[in-house]
């Protein structure tokens, strides 16, 4: 079995994220412009990743797609990629890691997820007890054309239905493949029906299996090294341990992957990385990464979400605090981690006033209580690189 350094892990998984040495994988580091070219580059991004996790929550003046995006093409306008899902663009809302973007080539290996969500994963059977509105609904839209969750109502504002159920019944439809996210209009779901949405040589059928295999193999490349927990968590794969466990073995078989075993002080963690990854973790340790060149990540960015991967990698305890009182945070409510060459120096509660134009900066934390100059400015870096991203005027 291979073996892997923390230190080479750790510079692997941010080279695979885009946020190390981008040109050893063939991704940009700048955004070209605010037109075709800068969208083009986000979608490259989001087909390196597999996926663009979605979330609602804009406090900090960009909700975490766009974050994502910013923190690996600096320049980037964030206001660009709220409009990246558009008819007969190169992706499709679904299902992935959470509620995400995906890149359309990957329409198909999620059938078997449309076809689990027949039974929504929430509500149960939501479809089959109200089998005359998912009915009514679907043949609104093919009268009417697509309809967003507030034209759910009906276009008269009378009240067609209960709106609360109309809403979970269009997302069933949605989550089982019957109806698709046409677009998104400030940030609210458009609904459409599949066929006017995914071209018909993305609705061929899959099995679980190669499923399985490609969706596997997306998310290790994009991590680097991983467990076969985080490659699983990637896609929520849930119930699915022996197929998982199957999957890794042919591709294992196959030579796309290799077990690869992780040294720590405290144990010994086996996983998989890919034969390129391994070479490319080798040379890792010649690296040197800037420590002057500061930028935010989001709290749900790839290289942050498995909490527990994060401790072992980084030795930086990733908390998500927006569920809490505030009397119970430790940081704040929505805090966006600081990278700084390869490690992650601090996190910054930031809160947007667009009315007046400006991000406050409501706290600010450093790893090391006593921050070094280089860590200051490291910060200082990023801060300024996210305001301009966001079009706001930093306020500390």
């Amino acid at each position: 079995m291979e073996t892997i350094s923390i230190k080479q892990a750790r510079r692997l998984a941010l080279i695979k994220a885009g946020l190390l040495k981008p040109e050893l994988i063939g991704l940009p580091g700048k955004a070209a412009g605010s037109g075709k070219r800068a969208r083009d580059e986000c979608h490259r991004i989001i087909g390196h990743f597999g996926y663009l996790q979605l979330d609602t929550v804009a406090v900090t003046g960009a909700r975490t797609h766009a974050i994502v995006l910013t923190s690996r093409l600096k320049g980037l306008n964030a206001a660009i990629v709220e409009t990246l899902l558009k008819p007969e663009c190169e992706l499709f809302e679904y299902w992935g890691h959470e509620a995400c973007w995906l890149p359309i080539q990957l329409y198909p290996y999620f059938e078997f997820r449309r076809k689990e969500f027949i039974v929504h994963p929430w509500w149960g059977p939501i479809l089959h007890e109200n089998k005359k509105l998912a009915h009514d609904l679907v043949k609104r839209i093919q009268m009417e054309g697509p309809l967003r969750s507030l034209d759910l109502k009906g276009a008269s504002g009378q009240g067609w239905w209960d709106i609360k159920l109309t809403k979970r019944v269009a997302e069933a439809l949605w989550s089982c493949g019957r109806l698709a996210i046409r677009e998104r209009r400030n940030f609210q779901r458009v609904f459409d029906l599949t066929e006017n949405v995914i071209p018909e040589t993305h609705r061929k059928s899959v099995s679980v299996k190669d499923s399985l295999d490609t969706l596997s193999l997306i998310a290790l490349k994009s991590h680097g090294w991983a467990t076969d927990g985080t490659i699983n968590a990637t896609w929520r794969f849930k119930n699915r341990s022996g197929q998982c466990k199957a999957s890794k073995r042919r591709l294992a078989e196959s030579g796309e992957v290799i077990a690869c075993t992780l040294h720590t002080d405290e144990r010994n963690i086996v996983g998989w990385i890919t034969p390129d990854d391994l070479e490319l973790a080798n040379q890792s340790d010649g690296f040197r990464p800037r420590k002057d060149n500061g930028v935010l990540l989001s709290p749900f960015d790839p290289v942050l979400w498995d909490r527990q991967r994060v401790q072992i990698l980084f030795d930086f305890e990733q908390k998500i605090e927006i569920y809490k009182p505030a009397a119970q945070r430790k940081f704040g409510y929505y805090c966006l981690p600081i990278l700084s060459g390869e490690r992650l120096i601090g996190r910054v509660d930031l809160k947007a006033d667009r009315k007046a134009e400006m991000l406050r900066v409501v706290s600010l934390h450093f790893e090391n209580t006593q921050a070094s100059m280089a860590e200051k400015h490291a910060a200082d870096v990023a801060l300024e690189r996210y305001a301009c991203s966001v079009g706001l005027t930093l306020v500390r």
